[in-house]
């Protein structure tokens, strides 16, 4: 019997989900207004880098899957900046003596697409001017939008950090905001103003207004505030003092790009993902591996479901490990790792008992290689990184059938001290990188870190069908491929399948600094029977009860073939919704 907190949204016109009621409120306000998905996502987007600033900003990372309806199958956005070129393991581990990237500070920046990324959305597939979109991020900004409780909490988690050694960051976020109390970030607020002041005077037209914004950010003033800022010596999860190695070359010459998607077919989806630049790949082997079990045959949540998916995820997660990197720099065996005869080789390694190896395969027959690991990687008190609750999505699909599924990410306000003149922070996604030689993920001038920013559309006969994705880090291609198992599996709509119990495995080293990983590790959401955590013990499972409703910020939106329109979002944490009519 599925449960739900509230009902699946059902429409004609357009829906929005995403991680905070303002974003959705801003980009179903676009859909009326004339917009299209694609505006309504830049709207969202922008005002979650206001609203939610604990778990992303202006300066972080934006991969979305676009897919227009006039196209056959969708678009990667990639807006993932790449190291600087000044960025080498040499630097780092030679002339700084560090083992790992640090996971907060300037020396762990890479380029800031997010706005670019938006830009691009925009200029490429939106109908609306930058105006129409920005103002929404700019009001709130300026006058103010309730602060959750969370905010605060992250702030007070690192406000002697602010007050000691990040001192341009207590303007802005101290004292803590009480929660509902009115946040205010009016540098940001006139960062943007200036931003569209600019644009509207280079010229009446919306497209060289927009390259105009770009410009701003990319080679004008804000791009200056940004290398002169982070300059400085500044303390990080080192525990030292270190300046970053971002350059005007570095921002001048990057863009957002589109590409193709990967994708696999599963019980009459063709699922589509981002590259293996992304950790989206994981995703799809997953769905390789479970198609040679009969999960509708489990009971939701059961100890057999929870166990055969989380063993599947180990595989995918330990080849994620040995065979991601960015494309352009290594060779991903993608046709093998997707392979059909590949997760039969795998899924043959799969048994009752959890296993307590990372154990990646050999595609094609080649010789898989992990990093080493680092045991002397020094964490500073008071300067943290996220482990489940980082990040925002949304998504999106309008009355036209146009759907867009977004991960922003990166820039979190504990993540680096703010930039006085900007309003924001910069991301921290090269501490990604391994600082080892010869590896998919190793750190190198110009390169994409392996970001866990992973969203997915689904189409059904050709035709988009659902989009969906959730923060959390290495966690995202687990909580959003449960629900997305649910509603096809045991027929739960979207909302149902959101509010299901989730759970995830972290048996395999974390993505962000100190880069951990924990043995047979499994959570679940307390919610689950007692009898689904007897079983999981008795098959050797580091169990985790967690909290009932705390693993997962699952969003989603659907389309039937009738033009009957669809969305759920995740009620955990009492700020996520969907709107739509």
């Amino acid at each position: 019997m599925s449960f739900s907190t509230r009902p699946e949204l059902r429409g004609t016109f357009g829906m929005v989900a995403s991680t905070h009621w303002l974003a959705s409120a801003a980009g179903m306000a676009v859909l009326e207004q004339g917009g299209n998905a694609f505006d309504a996502a830049v709207a969202a987007g922008f005002t979650l880098q206001v609203v939610e600033p604990h778990l992303n900003g202006p300066g972080g990372d934006l991969p979305a899957l676009v897919w227009p309806v006039e196209r056959d199958r969708p678009h990667v956005l990639c807006a993932q900046g790449p190291a600087p070129r000044a960025a080498t393991i040499e630097r780092y581990r030679d002339e700084l003596g560090l083992a790992l990237i640090p996971g907060t500070g300037p020396l762990a920046a890479v380029v800031p697409g997010a706005f670019g990324g938006w830009i691009e959305l925009l200029r490429e597939y939106g109908t609306l001017p930058l105006h129409d979109v920005l103002h929404f991020a700019i009001g709130y900004a300026e006058d103010g939008y309730p602060a959750l409780a969370s905010i605060g909490d992250a702030i007070r988690q690192v406000e002697q950090l602010f007050t000691d050694d990040w001192t341009t960051s207590v303007d802005v976020y101290l004292p803590a905001p009480e929660p509902g109390t009115l946040h205010r970030n009016r540098t940001l607020a006139a960062t943007y103003r200036r931003i569209l002041a600019d644009a509207e005077a280079a010229s009446t037209d919306r497209d060289a207004q927009l390259d105009a914004a770009y410009d701003c950010w990319y080679r004008g003033f804000v791009a200056e505030e940004i290398v002169r800022f982070q300059q400085r010596e500044w303390l990080d999860s080192s525990g030292e003092r270190h300046a970053g190695l971002l350059a005007e070359d570095d921002l001048r010459d990057w863009r957002p790009t589109w590409e193709e998607p990967l994708s696999v077919n599963y019980h009459g989806y063709e699922v589509f993902k981002a590259g293996p630049w992304s950790q989206a790949p994981v995703f799809l082997q997953q769905l390789r591996l479970l198609e040679g079990f009969d999960l509708r045959a489990m009971g939701q949540a059961s100890a057999e479901w929870v166990h055969t998916i989380t063993e599947c995820a180990k595989l995918a997660f330990a080849d994620r490990e040995a065979w991601y990197g960015d494309p352009e720099f290594t060779e991903v065996p993608l046709s093998d790792l997707l392979s059909r005869d590949y997760a039969e080789e795998r899924r043959g390694l799969l048994g009752d008992e959890a296993s307590s190896e990372l154990r990646p395969g050999s595609p094609g027959g080649r010789e898989p290689r992990l990093a080493e690991p680092v045991v002397d990687a020094r964490v500073a008190p008071g300067v943290g990184e996220p482990t489940r609750g980082d990040t925002v999505h949304l998504d999106v699909v309008d009355r036209w059938g146009n759907m867009v599924s977004a991960t922003p990410s990166g820039g979190w306000l504990w993540g680096a001290p703010v930039i006085p003149s900007l309003g924001f922070c910069l991301g921290t996604r090269a501490q990604m990188f391994w600082l080892e030689e010869g590896l998919p993920n190793s750190l190198e001038p110009g390169k994409r870190p392996r970001t866990t920013l992973s969203p997915t559309i689904a189409a059904r006969d050709g035709e988009s069908s659902l989009a969906l994705g959730t923060p959390g880090g290495d966690q995202q291609d687990q909580w959003a491929l449960h629900v997305f198992l649910g509603h096809v599996h045991h027929g739960l709509d979207l909302q149902a399948a959101i509010d299901a119990p989730n759970h995830h495995t972290e048996a395999f080293p974390s993505s962000f600094y100190p880069r951990q990983s924990r043995v047979r590790h499994v959570a679940v959401e307390e919610r689950v029977t007692p009898e689904t955590v007897d079983g999981l013990r008795q098959r050797g499972h580091d169990v985790e009860v967690s909290g009932p409703w705390t693993l997962g910020r699952v969003t989603a939106v659907a389309r039937e073939h009738g033009g009957i329109l669809k969305a759920g979002a995740n009620p955990r944490g009492r700020q996520g919704y969907a709107a739509g009519r």
